[in-house]
């Protein structure tokens, strides 16, 4: 099955996945250039076109949150993600909102990193 559209899918604020219990994977769908200028300290990056060849790479356990720029692309993972029958929401804003929310943006150095 291929990509989908959004419909009628979960979500979260940044702020709230703060309190999201211990069991969730946070999953950046976002380019690689916009990944690489920044993002969450223990994300996963798979980008939303490659999602169906990573398909069976996802935990199965987990709750899956999805993240991108705006929270676009990360719900349309989000919906993707529930019609395979995992347990996923979207990240409301995406990344513009987890950084004005003053979560940490970061880059694989470590270093501090910026939305693009």
């Amino acid at each position: 099955m291929g990509i989908v559209h959004r419909a009628g899918i979960g979500s979260v604020r940044p702020i709230e996945y703060r309190s999201e219990p211990a069991g969730t994977w946070l999953l950046d769908v976002r380019e690689l250039d916009e990944w690489e200028a920044g993002h969450a300290p223990d994300a996963h990056h798979i980008p939303l076109g490659s999602l169906e060849d990573h398909r069976f790479d996802l935990p199965v356990n987990l709750r899956i949150i999805c993240i991108c720029r705006s929270g676009g692309r990360s719900a349309d993972a989000t919906a993707t993600l529930g019609s395979w029958g995992f347990d996923a929401v979207n990240l409301e804003g995406g990344m513009q909102v987890w950084a004005a929310e003053g979560m940490p943006v970061v880059t694989d150095a470590g270093e501090n990193g910026s939305v693009i």
